[in-house]
Order: C-alpha cells, then structure tokens, then sequence
C-alpha cells in the first residue's frame, strides 16, 4: 500500500521541477481521486453527462498544468485535486444553464445541495456563495472547499492552512452557517 511519505516525496519532486514525478504519482493517487471524483459526482443530477473518470482526468490535466504550484503533503494536493473537481464541475453546469437559458440561478440549502444538486443551477448558486464566502473570509472558504469538496479531515485541513484544528472546527461551523443564510435568502418570501 502507497504510503504518505511516497506521495509527498513525488509531490515535493514534482513541485522542483522533476516532470516524470507527476507521470510517477497519478497511479498512487489514482484511488483516492476516484474516491473524491464519485463523492461529487454523488450530487449531481441522474443522467450527468459528465462521467467519474472523466472528472478525474481533466482535473489531473489541470494540475499537471499548474507550474507554480509548490505541493506542501498529499492533504494539500487532494485539496486542490477537489476544487479542480469542483471548478470542472460549476463550469460544466455553467455552460449547461447558458445553454437553456432557464432563467436566474436558484439559490437552495447547502443541505439541498449536498443531497439533490439535481439541476445545474443548484451548483452555480452554491459556488456563487462560497466565491462570496471566500471574498469576505478566504480561509473560510478554503475550509468549505478542503472539507465539503475534499472530504478532507479536520486534522488535515488544520495541516494544510496551517492553523489549530480548533480554528478549523470554528470556522466550519461559521462558514457552514453563513453560507445556510446565503443560499436560503432567495427563498424567503420578500418583506413589502
């Protein structure tokens, strides 16, 4: 079994230039990307045109793209490796909404949006409140995308931006509740 300490050797490689280290990693992080590939493929519609090894080979195109990224541990890859997801996903469904032309985006829950992201507005709004989250407070945003997106752990999290696990806890909980207000406003009947 591939540990830790080989990932973050290749990523380190990689991040100093070594291209054959990126070729050498894809087949040890392969699992783990699936793994993260179907957790958001799990909340999109029924019949999503978009396949799981799809996502996960344009998102490691993406990466493999990226020169000036200097990869701290295997949290901070699959970190980014899940916003990359995220990013393909929203632009997917951006271009599927422009397409129909349906109308504004519909805000729902984040709750919602979890279980159902049935329709590709659902994710658009979802990713326009956490754009505004991470406007207001970056690190909250980030802890959104690292744990919702990633599936990553608090303790990893906490890794990766370099603060206590205690403040990524809080932060969640105040992101989570900031974007619950954000998404829910559409649905508010309006005050006269």
């Amino acid at each position: 079994m591939t540990t830790s300490l080989e990932v973050s050797q290749l990523l380190r490689a990689w991040s100093n230039g070594e291209t054959s280290a990126a070729d050498r990693l894809m087949p040890l992080v392969y699992e783990e990307l699936r793994h993260i590939a179907r957790r958001q493929m799990r909340r999109q519609r029924a019949g999503h045109t978009l396949q799981t090894t799809a996502l996960i080979h344009e998102a490691y195109v993406r990466l493999v793209g990226e020169s000036d990224v200097h990869w701290q541990n295997r949290a901070h890859f699959f970190g980014v490796a899940a916003k990359a997801m995220r990013h393909i996903l929203v632009d997917h469904a951006r271009s599927r909404h422009a397409a129909k032309r349906g109308g504004a985006a519909q805000r729902v829950t984040l709750d919602e949006a979890a279980v159902i992201s049935a329709q590709p507005a659902e994710l658009v709004a979802l990713d326009d409140a956490l754009r505004s989250l991470a406007g207001l407070d970056p690190r909250k945003g980030q802890v959104v995308e690292l744990k919702y997106f990633g599936g990553l752990t608090v303790d990893e999290i906490a890794k990766v931006l370099r603060v206590s696990p205690e403040t990524v806890a809080r932060d969640w909980r105040l992101a989570r509740a900031w974007l619950l207000r954000e998404l829910s406003k559409d649905r508010q009947p309006a005050r006269e």
